[in-house]
């Protein structure tokens, strides 16, 4: 009996010695191989769709008024996307209309009220600038001292451009012994700075202004500058200097004598560009000549067009001011900005 309990106890010390030495040599989890690529993805975030860059031409003509910034527009949104091309040409108003209507170009560049007639062709149109139109004589004008100092009212216009009553500059400033003759000068190719004066001065469209037909802006401008008794009209950015912000060398603007007092008050004179602008934009100076400037393409704007415009509502609005233009005011930009939508 006692040799079966002394195997026993021995069978049970060794049993547990060995389970003791069992629970001492747990194996190690296997190393797992961790290669670059693996570890490349553990660490990155998931890749994120980068968008296209932009690429194209878009083509714009039309309007002198609003040539001088829409260069600006497309050389600054141009630094930003390179891949972006513009072919941007004047013309006049006129121009502009009919090669949106023809789809000859992306963009027409339209100084005026868009008509009835020409939304009922497709054309889709937003404003995007406010600018004038403003009286034009040569600083070198028999009287240029007299109507500086008097202005001239809106029915004397009226009666320079529309009736042709008024004949000499001596009749202008009340001086019967001046008899030297007004030359008139108008724009022979169809312009919104035509139409606006027509209506300033009494008219309804360009053809009621009586005159010497002179094609483009430029060149209208030149004539006047040229010839002493002149009187014409031009836009804003063409009758001061954008680098000076002074008059544009041999033009006097003609002040307006918009409460027919026989003088000119010191807010209807303007001598430099930043007070022909506060005046457009405080709506001192009337309206018309003073208008909005249009954008028109034939149907509701898409892809790199409608980005382009919509660039020139927002960021765009920042180079206006220096080049001769009135900033939309906020409420002005949202409504273009919603009609775009």
């Amino acid at each position: 009996m006692r040799k079966i309990t002394l195997t026993l106890v021995s069978l049970l010390v060794a049993a547990s010695l060995l389970l003791a030495g069992c629970g001492a040599s747990t194996p190690e989890p296997a190393p797992v191989e961790t290669t670059e690529a693996s570890a490349s993805q553990a660490t990155e975030a998931p890749a994120v769709p980068k968008e296209e860059p932009l690429s194209g031409t878009i083509s714009v003509s039309g309007a002198f008024a609003l040539y001088p910034v829409m260069t600006v527009w497309a050389d600054e949104f141009h630094k930003f996307h390179p891949d972006v091309e513009f072919d941007v040409q004047g013309g006049g108003a006129g121009k502009g209309m009919t090669d949106t209507i023809a789809g000859a170009v992306d963009i027409g560049m339209i100084s005026r009220t868009i008509k009835e007639e020409e939304t009922a062709q497709g054309i889709f149109w937003v404003s995007v600038t406010k600018d004038a139109v403003f009286p034009i004589i040569s600083s070198e004008n028999p009287v240029a001292a007299d109507i500086i100092a008097k202005g001239i009212s809106q029915e004397t216009f009226n009666k320079i451009f529309i009736t042709g009553e008024i004949k000499t500059w001596g009749e202008i400033v009340g001086k019967p012994e001046v008899t030297d003759e007004i030359h008139v000068y108008t724009r022979s190719d169809a312009c919104g700075a035509g139409e606006m004066w027509a209506k300033f001065s009494g008219g309804k469209v360009q053809d009621d202004i009586k005159g010497i037909g002179i094609n483009g802006e430029p060149a209208l401008v030149e004539t006047v500058i040229k010839d002493p008794l002149g009187i014409g009209y031009s836009n804003l950015n063409s009758v001061f200097d954008m680098s000076s912000g002074s008059l544009a060398p041999g033009i006097i603007v003609p002040p307006v004598d918009v409460n027919a007092n026989g003088q000119a008050d010191a807010d209807e004179y303007y001598q430099t560009k930043d007070e022909a602008v506060s005046a457009v934009s405080s709506e001192k100076y009337p309206s018309p000549p003073a208008r909005f400037e249009n954008l028109a393409t034939k149907g509701k704007p898409s892809g790199l067009v409608l980005i382009f415009i919509q660039w020139i509502l927002t960021d765009g609005q920042q180079y206006l001011e220096s080049a001769g233009y009135v900033p939309l005011t906020p409420e002005q930009q949202a409504e273009s900005l919603e009609k775009l939508k």
